[in-house]
């Protein structure tokens, strides 16, 4: 059975469609029809996140101008299910959705300690991501929306890691620059408030994220690579081996690392030739993508190359946020992403931006992976400053593909 006999499009609902409401105009709209809903109350926001291999669920709350504050949420990973295929399966990251989705829903309404009927919006991630995985959050909140007669609303899964700081103790203030750095995605963005977004500079080939993960994977890491590269690198030395910076004195701001994993394939090589190692076991074999031999050397060596790995990325993104901040004049970074949790980074940025006396604001850790509150709170922000709006249309589709400078008020 495939992704579409499994998750069929929902159909147009047949019941009178009400006009679209923002959460500003709610209490004088549909949505004031609420008994518990009079005016000046908070409206609540039931965000679901299931673009890759992170089941997220969350209830924010938002009143007024302030910003939103996040109630209670819930995560499943799917990280060891797919630890043996080496990276995300979509066929079988759609159907653990499936099965997670619902006790998590139970779980973050039993934690708030609110009930489903007094949810005011339901948010789902509507791209980019896998589009099976899409389909499950969509269905599921559109379904569950027209269940409650709520208006729905898609959000961009980026623009939700965009403002996820503003859930943290020390939310930033607009304008800022952004690094969006993860998986898949790495950018440079000027942000002058919700939607308002300039494109500074991007990866014209391969994300942070991929250089950690295939880099770590040359040296038989596994999966996910980035973590178990950085805990290694975390012995090592940063110095030993000379990596290329690709683009660092480029002049733009925009990325490549695509060089770098080839730069490190190529030091591996050389340092099994050096060390004259015996080819290892078989979980050592090019067929696993770990350079033959690699796993035999001394663990020095191999925590060494970590680091020097590690380093040429986190140098890049350093150097090219601060031109960002030279450049657009701003006094304040956003870092936002997985791989924005890598401590090497921090530290580098902290360091910089504190020199120049410029605020850098971070998620909380736990909120810089793939989560359902960053949903809640996009779509909350969104409406609170009037650039979209949610509606009674429960029929939905997913964008895998779908820029986050092409975001436009609707």
């Amino acid at each position: 059975m495939n992704q579409a006999d499994a998750i069929p499009p929902s159909a147009p609902s047949q019941r009178q469609a009400a006009p679209p409401v923002t959460l500003t105009a709610a209490v004088g709209n549909k949505l004031s029809d609420e008994p518990s809903k009079q005016s000046g109350q908070p409206l609540l926001v039931l965000g679901f996140e299931s673009s890759c291999d992170e089941t997220g669920v969350a209830l924010v709350e938002w009143q007024g101008q302030a910003v939103p504050r996040l109630l209670a949420h819930a995560l499943y990973s799917q990280v060891e299910m797919h630890q043996a295929f080496g990276g995300v399966v979509p066929e079988l990251a759609s159907r653990d959705h499936i099965r997670r989705v619902l006790p998590l829903t139970t779980e973050v309404m039993a934690s708030a300690g609110r009930r489903l009927d007094e949810v005011d919006v339901v948010a789902y991630t509507r791209g980019p991501g896998l589009a099976g995985a899409l389909l499950v959050g969509a269905g599921l909140a559109c379904a569950l929306a027209a269940a409650l007669d709520k208006p729905v609303l898609g959000v961009h899964h980026l623009e939700g890691h965009l403002l996820s700081p503003f859930l943290s103790a020390d939310p930033p203030e607009f304008p800022f620059v952004a690094l969006l750095v993860s998986g898949g995605h790495t950018q440079l963005m000027r942000v002058d408030g919700v939607g308002r977004y300039e494109m500074l500079g991007e990866t014209i080939d391969d994300a942070a994220g991929e250089a950690f993960d295939k880099s770590a994977k040359l040296m038989g890491l596994g999966y996910p690579g980035g973590p178990a590269l950085a805990a290694l690198a975390a012995q090592g030395d940063p110095k030993a081996y000379a990596l290329p910076r690709p683009l660092l004195h480029s002049g733009d701001l925009d990325f490549s690392f695509a060089g770098l994993k080839t730069a490190v394939l190529v030091q591996s090589q050389k340092m099994v030739a050096a060390y004259g190692a015996a080819i290892a076991p078989s979980e050592y074999t090019l067929a696993s993508g770990a350079t033959p031999g690699f796993g035999a050397l001394p663990l020095q060596a191999q925590a060494d190359l970590a680091a020097s790995t590690q380093a040429a990325i986190a140098d890049v993104l350093v150097k090219k946020s601060m031109t960002a901040l030279k450049q657009t004049g701003l006094q304040r970074l956003v870092v936002a992403g997985g791989v924005g949790a890598n401590r090497c980074l921090r530290e580098q940025l902290n360091a910089q931006c504190a020199a120049r006396g410029v605020r850098v604001h971070y998620p909380e850790l736990h909120l810089c992976t793939d989560n359902g509150a960053m949903i809640a709170l996009a779509a909350a922000m969104r409406l609170q400053s009037g650039m979209q709006v949610a509606s009674r249309d429960y029929g939905f589709h997913v964008q895998p593909r779908w820029p986050l400078q092409s975001l436009q008020a609707a």
